[in-house]
């Protein structure tokens, strides 16, 4: 008995030293299925603050439910994940970005529009199956995070009076 709650010491122990060495080297953590943190570090490379991890977990959930709605074959590719203040100031991002929190991503899938992307996102929120946070519709590419509040927006340019 006394050693079977030895070892169970010695292993909860492993455990939390372990947590804190995996957090330090975020680029072993493989979040979901389909999103490892690597995924979450295009462009920019800075180390993530242990404090947003969580975030970037939670985020990483609701992108892999968005990617198991997805029609066969597609794939969600994150265009911008986490980004450090200096990083964001060098992209021009919004002084209060979620991306600096670990808390959005800005995707797209190829062979899709950002339309359909946005409205799959809209109907998994509808459905209580992702988190409603900030969903934004750009040209190129949708915004989502999981932001404590619902926001919307379209930065969309007109041209002729027809919307790409």
């Amino acid at each position: 008995m006394k050693r079977r709650l030895f070892v169970g010491v010695i292993f909860f122990i492993g455990l939390f030293f372990f947590r804190d060495v995996l957090a330090q080297d975020n680029t072993a953590i493989q979040f979901t299925k389909d999103f490892s943190f690597m995924d979450f570090q295009r462009g920019c490379r800075d180390e993530l603050p242990k404090e947003y991890l969580d975030n970037l977990c939670r985020l990483a959930h609701n992108l892999q439910i968005i990617q198991d709605h997805l029609p066969k074959g597609k794939k969600i590719k994150i265009i911008s994940g986490y980004r450090s203040p200096r990083c964001n100031k060098h992209v021009s991002g919004a002084k209060k970005s979620q991306h600096m929190k670990g808390k959005a991503a800005d995707i797209r899938v190829k062979g899709m529009s950002t339309r359909r992307l946005k409205q799959l996102i809209e109907r998994l929120i509808k459905e209580d199956k992702i988190a409603d946070g900030g969903v934004g519709l750009y040209r190129r590419h949708v915004h989502y995070d999981v932001r404590e509040w619902h926001a919307r927006w379209k930065k969309i340019r007109y041209q002729r009076g027809v919307c790409d």
